[in-house]
């Protein structure tokens, strides 16, 4: 299937990707909460190996497997925890799990930086893991009780700002807004995101009455603004790396890190204001 869509155009496989996948998701998500669980535990452990690869294109040494367990656990807690299914005391697993790090790096040997791969592997962890667990807040956030509308509202925002700013920038796009780190951004690409997130914040306060009518619209704002700078230190982080995409899983649009870059940063931004205004 990949060598017919390498044969289309970059906007073809960006489509047809998004539909393939986002049917997945969000049937999965709709489905209930261990639909929503799997899909996520899944896109968490391939964006982690993801990052942790790319890591290693720069002659780093992160540990990409134990790392990548750590931030499942991560997710796997933080889920079980908000569902209510493990008592709160649970949460003290995550620190002897990741202090194990250290404990395997020191038997690693011939290691020029080990400290500096065990910053990196715990950078994945807080960059990716972290941000992906904060979303388990999200979708239980009255009581235990499982809201498929927050988080798929989050999504659908988060595609909308993506969308409406490929376009304007594509077509309308002149003024930089972010040129040392990522040339081809543009301040009416920004607009045309802000745009279409609120037309999409408008529907959702319409149709998902989980949160009230201006939650949604400021989650769409959050998104929108916190998405961007999210977008911004990938493409950092890319330059860095001196690559173009984060990978090829995703036709049409890289890696999963090109892909949910903006709901890393949104994640903890989206979490706070619902815990302290919703």
């Amino acid at each position: 299937m990949n060598q017919h869509l390498t044969k289309l155009s970059n906007l073809q496989q960006r489509i047809i990707a998004a539909l393939i996948g986002g049917i997945a998701i969000i049937g999965a998500i709709y489905w209930n909460q261990w639909g929503y669980f799997g899909v996520f535990f899944l896109i968490c452990g391939f964006t982690l190996r993801e990052f942790y690869q790319l890591v290693g294109l720069d002659g780093n040494a992160p540990l990409t497997y134990y790392g990548t367990f750590t931030g499942l656990c991560i997710f796997l807690l933080t889920f079980l925890i908000e569902k209510k299914l493990i008592g709160i005391e649970h949460y003290f697993w995550i620190s002897p799990i990741a202090s194990v790090i250290f404990f395997i790096k020191l038997y690693k040997k011939n290691e020029k930086k080990p400290f500096t791969n065990i910053a990196f592997t715990f950078l994945g962890i807080i960059y990716v893991a972290v941000p992906f667990s904060l979303l388990n807040i999200c979708v239980f956030l009255e009581d235990a009780v499982y809201s498929y509308q927050v988080i798929l509202g989050c999504l659908f925002l988060l595609w909308a700002s993506d969308t409406g700013a490929y376009f304007a920038g594509t077509y309308f796009g002149r003024t930089k807004l972010f040129e040392r780190v990522s040339p081809k951004k543009s301040w009416e690409g920004s607009i045309g995101g802000l745009c279409s997130a609120l037309i999409v914040a408008s529907l959702l306060a319409y149709f998902f009455t989980d949160l009230k009518y201006w939650h949604w619209y400021c989650v769409a704002i959050i998104i929108v603004v916190a998405g961007t700078y999210g977008d911004l230190v990938e493409s950092l982080f890319k330059r860095s790396m001196d690559i173009k995409d984060s990978g090829a899983s995703i036709p049409g649009h890289g890696g999963f890190l090109d892909r949910f870059d903006g709901l890393l940063l949104s994640a903890p931004f989206i979490v706070t204001f619902l815990r302290i205004f919703a």
